[in-house]
Parts: structure tokens; C-alpha cells; sequence
């Protein structure tokens, strides 16, 4: 057998130790690599299975409104997490668990024998009470943990409800602002974290990680609690009274476009949102809800015949009681007509044949111009969600008649928003403002303001000039007119009273079924509010100025109060008519028995608040002017 020379030897021997120093090499590069390139990825992910996570939700932002009073904000309300791995002795841990959440073994059994790593008990376990959660804390019951939670809690009940919105269990906003600016007030959420095997039984000697959650902003609003209140007090009362369909309210400041208050009837309350129908609270009447306005519309027809020259208030018009427009006769209100009037007896006497006038002097392009220049055929932007826009015709199908019916309110489709917004406009000098309700935005921990909402002018509409005679007009409206019931002596209350026929599911116009309604201004030398209220199909008499100026009267009266504007002494005087009640004082209550007042005042109707014996305020105040037998409301306590 021959020998294998020793130079071969030497260079096998050379080439596996090459071999073997490049595989080595190679070995460290890749070992080098994992640990200094890929070591931090690697390791969070060697973490992340380890790691398990016990989340709890960040406190969501508080709603204010302008004043900082509290409507809306989170109270703890603890939730029950399982980790199925953890638990020793399922069957003890349902029975045990049934026992305090009331309800039934088999359920909890199904959920906290999951083959997952961490389990809400859903929905028992949900949002319970601090009570309830104490007492599965003292069970110390392995694999159950009581995590931190909150639920959203609304201390005014059912206060401002269709704005407010609700949120549901997960903290996740469901409706009106509470969902419009979820993300704001929802924060970011925190959790807690332990060691766990792959089995998800906890690592012994392992600490607790704690992640704080962000809390939600804090939300101020432009709404004022006082003047919402008021609101909501006179849409409850007119709901006893006149048991209509619905009733919607809305008061802004009209220099602003800021909503004071707004409210519907029906209403719900928040925190029990699931125990009415879904349509009461999807449907937020102010902003939802399109209908022919009526004669609170011949505002805009009078506003814009004032801009363009096209009307002199002291000249005279002729009402037969009719119109006749493209082989169509269209009536007035009051059976053989008003007669020889002026233009401003006209808007006094919300005359259809005199706006008939005025809307063919304007013109098809001109009315339907200023009409959209107002704001109505499209949505107003306010930030609520659910808000139509209302329908107006097209240009195309226009025609003599369709002009006339329009410059009195009846054919188009509008929303109370838009009404509420173009009348502002008409009086605040001739500028259409954004309409608002979200108005600053604050940390909740220090209350500095982080982001505030500026009132926006869309565009002028009409001059200074135009917006002052329109106020004067409607003031004499009130005075003088269809509105007399919105009277408030002192304060120069301007108005307009509608009353719109409903549109049937036949498309015909239904009988003795209208939306009676009435658009209040005051001051009108200095307007600080405008006030809408609509009512649906009213019991009984169905006219607005009968049912609801009376409603916007008290809504006026008790606002202009309370935000202490002064009284005017340059009013015009109230003119009483045939067939109207005489204009009487009110008398001084305050400090009388409530015994005493009910022998002494037997004609005149009271509305009593409180508790006592004694009256120590009231609404209509001593002295004031008011119709014989307008209510009366006294508040009581004891002296």
C-alpha cells in the first residue's frame, strides 16, 4: 500500500483548518449580527410573548357648558378581566362570580374557560359597581382581576340630550357630540403588564409594568345650562298643555352664530339611551327636520325686497283676500282680505297676497338668489351630525306660481337651523354667521385652553340699512300684528308667526295638521337673541301666533333676565285690536301666601315651582305689561 506524501497531507490539513476558520467566521459574523443589529427587535419580541397586557381605558374629556358647568363626565365604574390560564378552579370561580354578578354559572363558566389570554366578562361584568367589584377583589380568586374602568354619567338627567349624545361601554362615542368629537374626549388608554408563560400562568419573581393612560380633553360649549334649561321648561309645559307630535327649540346669539340652547320633544335620557326608540334619539328635530317654514319665511322675502329698493313700507297695497297668479287663486289667511293697508300692515298682518307682490317685484332670479345667499338649499356646517338641507326648487320648474307660493313660505323645504341662521343674518346688520356649539377646548388637568373656536361670517347678505328696517318691521309685528303675544314690555321684541299646512305621504296637504311656529328677535334695537319654536300639530287652535309666540315670549323674557340685558324705554307701545284681551299690569306676588293668591287672582292661571309657602319671586315681574290672563309663574320657599 502506497503512502499518501506528507505535502498532500499538508494541504488537506490547510484546507479544512480554512474551512473550519470560515465557518467559525462566519458563525461570529452572524452571532454579531443577531446581537448588535437585530438584538433590540429580537428582544421585544422575546418580550411580547412573555408579556401579557391588562388594559384600562383613559378618562374621557368632560363636556362644560359656557359657564363650566358640568354635563357630561366619566364616574368609576370597574370592569372584571379573566385570564383563563390562571384560574385553578373554574367551576368555584363561575359559582362564585354568578353569586355576586347575578347572573347564571354556565354563562361565566363558557367565557372564563376560553382558549384565550385575557377575557372581559361581557356585559355582566361591564361597568359594575365600586360595591360589587370590592367584594370579587376580597375573594382573591386566581386568574380575576378588577381592572380600573369608568362610564360616562350625565348629572343633568336629560338635559341638552340630542346635543350631548351618549357613549357607549367601551367609551366609544355613539351620538350628538359625543360622537362628533369622539377622538378629542376619548384620550388614549393605559394598561398594565406582567411576565407570563407560554400557557399564560404568571412568571414568579416577575414585576408589574404600569403604562398611565391620557386622559380625553375637556369640551366647552357655547350652550348656556340657564338658558337651556328655560328652554326645555316651556317645551315641557307646551307638551301638557297642547299634547302635540313634537315640539323644537332653538336660541342663538345672533351676532355669533352661538348656539345658547337647542332641544327637541320627545327627548331620552343619556345613560338609559337603549330604553327609547332609536328614532328619538337619532334624529335631532332642530337640525334633522325639513318642512315648509310657513310665514316665518316672509322674513327673507321682506329682507330682500328692503335691499333691493323694491318695497316702501309706508306705501299702500290693496288686499282683496286673494291673489291671482298663473290661472291659481291664492288665498290669504283672513277670509275677504285685510284690505287698504301699507306694505308694513303687510308684514304686521302676515298678508300672503302682499309677499305674493313682493316676491313677482324681486323676481324668479332674485329671490331665489337672496334665498340661497341666506344659507337655505344647503346644509349650515353646524357641528352636529344628522343635519339635512332642506329643498328648494329647480330654477327650471320655476314659474309664476311656484314664485308666489315661495315668497310666503310655502313649496320649499327648510330646516329650523336655517331658519334660525338667515333670520339672525336679517337682523344683526346683514351678516350670515357659522352657526356653532363646540367653542373651546381645555386640559383637563390644568384647565388651560388648548384650542378655542372664533366666530366666522360666511358673507354679508344684505347692508347695515336693510337689517335695520327689518328689525323695526318685525318689532311692529309684535307690537301691532300676528305676534302680539310675544310681547315683553321693555324689552323690544321683534317676531314672526308661522303657520305651515303639512305635506301628507299622499303629497297632498293634510287638514287641520300644521307646524305652527314663531321666530323671535330682542332686543331689536341691539339683537342678543334670536329664538325659534316649532310645534307639531298642536290640540286644538293650530295658529302660531296663538300657540307658539307665547312660548318664545316666556324663553325671551326669562333669558334677557338672566343675562341682565337693560330694558328700553323707546318700545313701541302695544296697539289692541277688537276681539284681543285688554293689556293689564302684573301684580306684585313676592312675599304673599300662595293661599292668598289663588282666592285674589281665581281668572288669571298660575304656574307654581318650588316648595313652600310663600312666594319669593315670579315671572312676569311686578309691573310689567301683558295680555289679561297670561300665566303667571311664581316660585315658592319659605321665608
Amino acid at each position: 500500500m502506497s503512502s499518501v506524501p506528507s505535502s498532500v497531507v499538508r494541504k488537506r490539513l490547510f484546507i479544512a483548518l480554512l474551512v473550519g476558520l470560515l465557518l467559525f467566521g462566519g458563525l461570529l459574523a452572524r452571532l454579531g449580527y443577531v446581537q448588535l443589529v437585530q438584538g433590540k427587535r429580537l428582544s421585544e419580541k422575546a418580550q411580547d410573548l412573555w408579556t401579557r397586557n391588562i388594559p384600562f381605558e383613559g378618562k374621557r374629556g368632560r363636556i362644560l357648558d359656557r359657564n363650566g358647568e358640568v354635563l357630561a363626565y366619566n364616574i368609576s365604574s370597574p370592569s372584571v378581566l379573566a385570564i383563563p390560564a390562571q384560574i385553578k378552579d373554574p367551576a368555584r370561580t363561575a359559582r362564585e362570580l354568578s353569586r355576586i354578578l347575578m347572573t347564571s354559572e354556565e354563562k361565566i363558566y363558557r367565557q372564563i374557560t376560553k382558549k384565550q389570554l385575557i377575557v372581559r366578562l361581557n356585559p355582566y361584568g361591564r361597568k359594575i359597581s365600586e360595591d360589587r367589584a370590592k367584594s370579587i377583589q376580597e375573594l382573591r380568586l386566581p386568574g380575576i382581576t378588577v381592572a380600573e374602568d369608568s362610564k360616562r354619567h350625565y348629572p343633568e338627567g336629560s338635559l341638552a340630550a340630542h346635543i350631548l349624545g351618549f357613549a357607549g361601554i367601551d367609551n366609544q362615542g355613539l351620538a350628538g357630540l359625543e360622537l362628533v368629537y369622539d377622538k378629542q374626549l376619548r384620550g388614549t388608554p393605559g394598561h398594565v403588564s406582567f411576565g407570563a408563560n407560554a400557557k399564560g400562568e404568571r412568571l414568579p419573581g416577575g414585576e408589574d409594568q404600569y403604562t398611565p393612560s391620557e386622559d380625553g380633553w375637556d369640551m366647552v360649549l357655547t350652550l348656556d345650562k340657564n338658558i337651556q334649561m328655560i328652554l326645555e321648561r316651556e317645551m315641557d309645559q307646551a307638551m301638557a298643555q297642547y299634547d302635540p307630535e313634537n315640539i323644537l327649540a332653538i336660541a342663538m346669539d345672533p351676532k355669533t352664530g352661538e348656539i345658547l340652547g337647542m332641544g327637541s320633544r320627545p327627548t331620552f335620557r343619556p345613560d338609559q339611551f337603549r330604553e327609547v326608540d332609536p328614532e328619538i334619539y337619532n334624529r335631532n328635530l332642530p337640525i334633522w327636520r325639513t318642512y315648509e317654514p310657513g310665514s316665518t319665511f316672509k322674513i327673507i322675502t321682506l329682507a330682500a325686497a328692503l335691499e333691493e329698493n323694491k318695497v316702501n313700507l309706508k306705501g299702500h297695497f290693496h288686499d282683496p283676500g286673494y291673489a291671482k297668479v298663473g290661472g291659481a287663486k291664492l288665498r290669504c289667511w283672513k277670509s275677504g282680505g285685510h284690505g287698504s293697508q301699507t306694505f308694513l300692515e303687510v308684514v304686521e298682518n302676515s298678508c300672503n297676497p302682499g309677499f305674493v307682490t313682493l316676491g313677482q317685484r324681486l323676481g324668479k332670479e332674485k329671490l331665489f338668489d337672496y334665498i340661497k345667499k341666506f344659507g337655505f338649499g344647503q346644509k349650515t356646517g353646524i357641528d352636529l351630525n344628522g343635519e339635512a338641507k332642506g329643498i328648494l326648487f329647480k330654477p327650471e320648474r320655476v314659474g309664476p306660481v311656484e314664485l308666489a307660493t315661495t315668497a310666503f313660505g310655502q313649496g320649499v323645504s327648510v330646516t329650523p337651523i336655517q331658519q334660525v341662521t338667515a333670520v339672525a343674518a336679517a337682523v344683526n346688520g346683514g351678516e350670515l354667521m357659522q352657526p356653532y356649539i363646540q367653542k373651546a377646548w381645555k386640559d383637563p388637568d390644568t384647565g388651560e385652553v388648548l384650542k378655542e373656536t372664533e366666530p366666522h361670517v360666511k358673507r354679508r347678505v344684505i347692508s347695515e340699512e336693510a337689517s335695520e328696517r327689518v328689525r323695526e318691521s318685525l318689532e311692529s309685528v309684535v307690537a301691532k300684528g300676528t305676534g302680539r303675544k310675544a310681547f315683553i314690555d321693555g324689552y323690544r321684541v321683534g317676531g314672526k308667526t308661522g303657520t305651515a299646512q303639512k305635506v301628507g305621504p299622499d303629497g297632498r296637504y293634510m287638514k287641520n295638521n300644521h307646524i305652527v311656529s314663531f321666530i323671535g328677535v330682542a332686543p331689536s334695537d341691539d339683537p342678543r337673541l334670536v329664538v325659534y319654536v316649532a310645534v307639531d300639530n298642536p290640540k286644538g287652535i293650530q295658529f302660531g301666533g296663538v300657540v307658539a309666540a307665547p312660548i318664545v315670549r316666556n324663553i325671551l323674557h326669562d333669558s334677557l333676565r338672566y343675562r341682565k340685558v337693560e330694558k328700553r324705554k323707546n318700545q313701541i307701545p302695544p296697539e289692541q285690536r277688537p276681539l284681543t284681551k285688554p293689556i293689564v299690569k302684573v301684580p306684585d306676588l313676592i312675599g304673599e301666601k300662595v293661599s292668598d293668591i289663588r282666592n285674589s287672582l281665581y281668572d288669571t292661571p298660575l304656574q307654581v315651582s318650588g316648595k313652600g309657602g310663600t312666594v319669593i319671586n315670579q315671572a312676569p315681574k311686578p309691573g310689567e305689561r301683558v295680555e289679561k290672563g297670561t300665566p303667571i309663574r311664581i316660585y315658592l320657599g319659605d321665608k
